[in-house]
């Protein structure tokens, strides 16, 4: 780390010397003020001369380097952003022109692939994987102008929704309050991006794993219609659920993100089903009045489910705001059959799906099966109880007889998605409203007692629908608390709306105080 940005003040330095036209030379009593900065922050900086994607990059790893040591977010630090980012500002200089996340520097989930940069699922089987290709939408993101500036830590194989251990990295902290979990198992993307250490951030979601770290972390974290982004070339847990999305500080910054990763690719083949259900733009739903007139339902199954008394507290005050930002909420919502219908959704394909990942793309021959992975051994206690159980069992949890399918062909989530989407269109609603966790942050020394009232669970995973969270609020120690939106198949630019509408009527948001 301290080579690299030796290394950085030598290039930032010699950029100084040859900065001209469209790029920016920041002075020294001028320095960048990277908190909660903006995809459009940083593009109107680059146009004006205020710094250029150099010199943000270096110091994005300066913060890293002087705040990280207490989170324990990030797990490698790119060796080719500062390069990257001369080349991009070398390309501004001449064409005068942006692309469309030119120049922003991202943070990857460490399961996505990243070409040069190992990709370990925070797994000592993996550990030296490197892979020599990108994902799909990491392809679509570079192409766009994006930097990738960092991998962040994880759950280990996704495993832990309650909290993000791996035996690559560690343990990594909430920002807000370091004592507590940043949730899991995107909890580095959530920790990073929250401590404003790039300016978004990937994570992957199979049943809370975007959702819930964006919750905790303060952030906006967007759950999206499963075929609507592609997961190739992602370490999967149960792919018939993982989607793959952005998590960032505001819902402009994510739609961004959104815009550029949505489409079809031939390796996933449930993308296909997003064909001709894509806008030409995402970002044209970024309106500040969305909510006049719109109907918002409150699942008070979910809200209800012994909600700790701040959360209520605070999930009671957030439908007072959508009712002040001019929505009608319906309040509450009964979906038939609720209880039954959620039941018997989970089946765990873990075997299969990670098998074809490591001949698909690690390509090892003392690395085929699961039984391999556990051969290696893990860190983690929890981590290997995990492997264990995902070798045994496969196959639907409750009844095996039901085959498990995705999202639009298994006979258990079409019903259960037919009798959300049913009620929403009686009541004519354009969202579903509840609290993504009912509970604050766990103890990170008591996680798996305390682990509590993740909702995230409950519908989108396996309804397939999209599922956005939003900041709503604080408890009294500090602790983050989001509200999710839940829509009908390819409603993102009904959430976009509603989402941003929320978002700009209450700005819940806070940066934490880093130490």
């Amino acid at each position: 780390m301290i080579k690299f940005r030796a290394f950085c003040l030598l290039v930032v330095f010699i950029g100084f010397y040859n900065c001209k036209d469209h790029t920016a030379t920041p002075t020294d009593d001028h320095a960048i003020e990277l908190s909660e900065l903006t995809i459009s922050d940083i593009h109107k900086a680059y146009k004006d001369g205020s710094f250029n994607s150099k010199q943000l990059v270096e110091a994005y790893v300066e913060r890293i380097e002087g705040f990280d040591s207490t989170i324990n977010s990030i797990t490698v630090i790119n060796p080719k952003a500062i390069a990257v980012a001369e080349a991009l500002d070398k390309e501004y200089r001449e064409t005068g022109l942006l692309r469309p996340l030119h120049g922003i520097p991202i943070i990857v989930k460490d399961n996505i692939n990243t070409s040069g940069l190992p990709t370990t699922a925070g797994s000592l089987a993996l550990e030296d994987y490197t892979p020599k290709e990108d994902a799909f939408i990491i392809k679509k993101l570079v192409a766009a102008g994006a930097i990738v500036l960092a991998k962040s830590n994880m759950a280990e194989w996704a495993f832990s929704p309650m909290h993000t251990e791996s035996s690559t990295a560690g343990t990594t902290r909430n920002p807000y309050n370091t004592d507590y979990v940043p949730a899991g198992s995107s909890g580095g993307t959530g920790a990073s991006i929250a401590s404003n250490f790039g300016t978004v951030g990937l994570g992957t979601d199979t049943g809370n794993s975007i959702r819930g770290p964006s919750s905790h972390n303060a952030l906006v974290g967007f759950r999206t219609t499963l075929g609507l982004v592609s997961r190739s070339a992602i370490v999967p847990l149960y792919l018939r659920n993982d989607v793959v999305g952005p998590m960032a500080r505001t819902v402009e910054d994510a739609t961004k993100i959104l815009e550029v990763i949505a489409g079809y690719d031939a390796d996933d083949p449930l993308t296909k089903n997003s064909n001709n259900k894509i806008p030409p733009s995402y970002t044209q739903f970024l309106k500040s009045d969305a909510l006049k007139g719109a109907r918002i339902g409150v699942l008070r199954e979910l809200s209800e489910d012994s909600p700790h008394p701040e959360i209520k507290q605070l999930f009671e005050k957030s439908l007072s705001e959508l009712d002040s930002l001019g929505a009608t909420v319906v309040d509450p919502i009964v979906i038939p059959n609720f209880a039954s219908l959620k039941e018997n959704q989970w089946c765990a394909p873990f075997r299969e799906d990670i098998q074809a990942f490591l001949e698909d793309y690690v390509k090892s021959d003392s690395l085929k099966t699961i039984e391999d992975i556990i051969k290696v051994g893990s860190k983690s206690d929890f981590a290997s109880e995990r492997l264990i159980r995902n070798a045994a069992h496969s196959g639907r949890w409750e009844d095996s007889e039901i085959p498990c399918l995705d999202a639009y062909s298994d006979i258990r989530r079409v019903a259960f998605r037919e009798a959300i989407e049913n009620v929403m269109d009686s009541l004519k609603l354009d969202a579903i409203v509840y609290p993504s966790w009912n509970n604050p942050p766990a103890r990170i020394d008591n996680f798996q007692e305390e682990y509590k009232g993740d909702n995230n669970q409950v519908i989108s995973p396996h309804t397939g629908q999209p599922a956005f969270t939003v900041p709503m609020g604080f408890t009294t120690e500090n602790l983050p608390a989001g509200l999710q939106f839940l829509s009908r198949m390819y409603d993102e630019p009904v959430l976009i709306g509603l989402a941003y509408s929320y978002e700009q009527g209450t700005k819940h948001r806070k940066m934490p105080e880093l130490k």
